[in-house]
């Protein structure tokens, strides 16, 4: 499976994770013509190749010909979801605004309605969001994974003055999904502004943060527009495919619950998964008492062992887990996206040493299918496998 991994070692913004898939091999034109499926007018984005100290990147630019109005997340979402773009390249670009908006709501004190998105919301940084999106999808890109974040220091010009660094909605974006933070930079502990909130409703809403196992093919460097003295301004980017964990390193975690409110364990499955679990599932049991109760069971890397046992014991009731080692046998799953004759479809294939074995559509591209040409959606989900089988071979 291909993956990305954002190594945030000075920090990052959204022209630094544009300019790092740009520097790692994203072709400038292909990227321009995606983006040019959005109803934006009005800007250009160019590239050049420039050095932050020792290290030689790629700075990219986006440029604005007029200020456009103060946007709410009301103007944005329409923008996206009335676009040509992949349904799944729309869903995660509504996914990241819907955050940002929630963060900004949150820091003023308003409805995420009444919420204007300021700087996040203007055309260069909608260019930022969705040209990551394009870019990781065009790169085949399947997760996302980013190193701990650097948090800077001082004050940051913002359209309601200066304001601490972080940025309030750049904080707030980060307690959400408790981020992992490291405070200053090598060198300089007040930093400036290092992590822009753009970059962080980037990076919290694709990325999970751990350093994965993989392996390199490529590296690319995104570059800021400030030159630092101490440190190279850039966002490296690793590039490459995922290695099968032995069977030795796999867990099998199981708890049995009786006590606890059945709305809460949606969510716990959503935290474990967030988090790295490879597999979580719930099975209806009895317990003492002939009461009823249900069994949670997880498959997550050894390494991640403390990690959800944390989880479990924070969002479910239970006083204690069992753990055990076990052996698994795999093959490769890859998510494709092609156009089928009802349009923008997905499918999951399964692959082995052979090619491919099978090929499973995606609920929620046939879901939408079969709303917008009301079809059966068991005759949608015959349809896009039989085309995906005959155009993927």
């Amino acid at each position: 499976m291909k993956i990305a991994y954002f190594d945030c070692f000075a920090g990052a913004s959204g022209d630094m994770i544009l300019g790092a898939l740009l520097d790692a091999g994203l072709p400038l034109k292909e990227l321009k013509e995606e983006l040019s499926r959005l109803p934006l007018t009005g800007y250009d984005v160019s590239i050049q190749k420039e050095r932050r100290g020792v290290i030689s990147g790629t700075r990219v630019e986006v440029t604005v010909s007029q200020a456009g109005d103060r946007r709410k997340l009301a103007d944005i979402l329409p923008i996206i979801s009335t676009s040509a773009l992949p349904e799944g390249v729309r869903s995660r670009g509504e996914a990241i605004f819907r955050r940002l908006a929630a963060a900004e709501a949150k820091v003023h004190g308003l409805t995420v309605e009444e919420t204007h998105l300021h700087e996040v919301g203007a055309v260069d940084a909608m260019v930022d969001v969705m040209g990551a999106i394009i870019g990781l999808n065009l790169l085949g890109v399947e997760e996302v994974f980013s190193s701990s974040l650097p948090l800077g220091g001082g004050t940051v010009a913002s359209a309601h003055g200066p304001l601490p660094v972080p940025a309030p909605a750049a904080l707030e974006l980060l307690a959400m999904v408790n981020a992992p933070l490291r405070s200053g930079l090598p060198g300089n502990e007040a930093g400036g502004e290092v992590l822009t909130p753009t970059a962080a409703a980037i990076l919290t809403t694709l990325a999970t943060f751990q350093r994965p196992s993989m392996t390199l093919e490529r590296v690319g460097y995104g570059l800021g527009a400030r030159h630092r003295t101490d440190l190279p301004n850039a966002l490296r980017l690793w590039l490459g495919e995922t290695i099968p964990l032995p069977s030795s390193e796999i867990i099998l975690m199981e708890t049995n619950i009786d006590d606890m409110n059945p709305e809460l364990y949606g969510y716990l499955m959503e935290r474990l998964f967030s988090l790295g679990a490879l597999d979580v599932w719930f099975t209806p049991i009895q317990m003492k008492k002939n009461r009823p109760a249900t069994m949670v069971s997880l498959l997550a890397p050894r390494s991640l062992e403390g990690t959800m046992a944390e989880v479990l014991f924070q969002e479910s009731s239970t006083l204690g887990v069992r753990v055990q080692g076990v052996e698994r046998h795999g093959v490769e799953r890859r998510a494709v996206e092609f156009l089928s004759s009802l349009g923008r479809a997905a499918v999951k294939l399964k692959i082995a040493s052979d090619g491919i074995q099978a090929v499973s559509p995606e609920y929620e591209a046939c879901r939408r299918l079969a709303q917008e040409h009301g079809l059966p959606l068991q005759e949608v989900y015959r349809r896009v496998a039989m085309e995906a089988r005959e155009k993927l071979g």
